[in-house]
């Protein structure tokens, strides 16, 4: 998203007061043993932090640390021209392990208008690109992923556009991917871009076909996150754990959103093994 304008509206700043309250008086958060597998999405901002830098190491320090399973990028590459990718994928797959889904197009682009999806563990059933909707060039890679652990996940890696009409579009589009009679859970994450969490927002279409929403989770800005830009949403929301943000001193510096991420546990990979959040 671009940067928010100097002067903000007053029930922004009400709203920045009552997250510093709520820092507060809650209590600090403690790691707790999840099951299944750990999603992420992350929008890396072109790996430009918060201090102006490009700096795709940082960035990529941050994947490390979320250490995620399956994880969405968005932004990964170059707007314009060849649209070049601006991670080092090889470097990441020898010390992350994550492996990088690969979609057909521009030679030297990592995803599609931006969208990366990177896991480990598994293979590739299947990947498509989707053309979403709207006055901006934006779009979706579809991955079928066959989990290591048994079952398979269908992840709809996005980055929604910055006009409500469009975004409207884009998740009716969205939805008719998630909504098949196919017994594959579905997940959507990426940058929504829908800072509304009322009727009028573009996302409310999701809770008519899917029932209620996670709980918005603020991620952007990085640096003092109030609005909740990055979702991840599912088809069926009993196999998704509470989603929560990756906050580290590294994250709110690399991006200007911070991670989000969440376990997931498929019915068919129920119980195949624990491991911490990070």
């Amino acid at each position: 998203m671009q940067r928010l304008n100097a002067g903000l509206p007053a029930v922004i700043l009400e709203r920045i007061r009552s997250r510093r309250k709520l820092a507060e008086q809650a209590p600090p958060a403690q790691d707790e043993a999840q099951s299944g597998i750990l999603v992420a999405s992350y929008n890396v901002h072109k790996c430009v932090g918060t201090d102006g830098r490009f700096d795709p190491e940082r960035t990529a320090q941050v994947i490390r640390e979320i250490d995620a399973d399956v994880i969405a990028l968005q932004e990964a590459d170059k707007r314009f021209g060849e649209r070049d990718g601006l991670l080092d994928l090889s470097r990441l797959e020898r010390e992350a392990g994550l492996t990088h889904v690969p979609v057909p197009g521009r030679a030297k682009a990592h995803g599609w208008h931006g969208n990366v999806v990177l896991f480990r563990r598994g293979s590739v059933r299947d990947v498509h690109q989707i053309k979403l909707p709207g006055l901006e060039p934006r779009g979706a890679v579809v991955a079928e992923i066959e989990l290591e652990a048994g079952g398979a996940i269908r992840i709809v890696a996005a980055h929604f556009g910055l006009l409500r009409r469009s975004r409207t579009r884009q998740v009716s589009t969205i939805l008719d991917i998630m909504s098949g009679s196919d017994e594959t859970p579905s997940l959507l994450m990426g940058d929504l871009n829908e800072w509304r969490l009322n009727g009028r927002s573009a996302l409310s279409l999701f809770e008519t076909a899917f029932g209620g929403l996670p709980p918005p989770v603020p991620s952007f800005p990085s640096r003092l996150p109030f609005l909740a830009l990055d979702r991840i949403i599912s088809n069926r929301n009993a196999i998704v754990s509470p989603i929560i943000v990756h906050d580290t001193p590294l994250a709110r510096m690399a991006s200007d959103h911070l991670p989000i991420k969440a376990f997931v546990t498929p019915a068919s990979t129920r119980g195949s093994g624990e491991r911490e959040a990070a």
